[in-house]
């Protein structure tokens, strides 16, 4: 009787298992946002929901796609990896986008009639592109404050989006 019982339950844990892994690997993930650079939409400690079919099928861990279908849009709170990091921003402009940059003293990008602050290292760097190259975006965190983000360490490539944002 314990021989039947023990085969049964490995026959529904294990392929319940396997599903599981399978689903958070390649289909839909819960993570905990660490920080302040999404603040207020998501603030420290809170918990999204990632659907990580919506623009392909990504290679888990590694920040590119088998399948890509779709592209982010602007708008789109996203996640891609940066620095062997999941990261968590928003998609403020897509591959194509003109970029303006302030001609006074200050280091600003405008973009959307928004001023986008910049340090002298950040608005050197971009101000050699007139717009988001093809097969980029350019990711920032709403609270530009506390946020690292494009505007440090360049544009991000749409293969290394592996997710958006669903819910919190």
């Amino acid at each position: 009787m314990e021989r039947k019982t023990s085969s049964a339950i490995f026959r529904v844990i294990i392929p319940g298992l396997l599903a599981g892994i399978i689903i958070k690997l390649f289909v839909f993930d819960v993570l905990h946002v660490s920080g302040l650079s999404m603040s207020p939409a998501l603030k420290d400690g809170s918990v999204v929901f990632v659907n990580k079919l919506s623009y392909g099928l990504a290679v888990p861990f590694r920040g590119f796609f088998i399948f890509q279908w779709s592209e982010p849009e602007e708008g789109d709170v996203v996640i891609y990896l940066h620095d062997n990091k999941t990261v968590v921003k928003r998609v403020a402009a897509c591959g194509g986008t003109h970029l303006d940059f302030s001609t006074d003293s200050d280091y600003n990008l405008i973009l959307g009639g928004n001023k986008i602050s910049l340090t002298k290292e950040q608005y050197s760097k971009m101000s050699q592109y007139d717009s988001v190259p093809d097969g980029y975006i350019l990711a920032l965190g709403d609270n530009l404050t506390e946020s690292v983000d494009s505007r440090s360490y360049g544009f991000v490539s749409v293969k290394n989006v592996t997710g958006k944002i669903i819910g919190k």
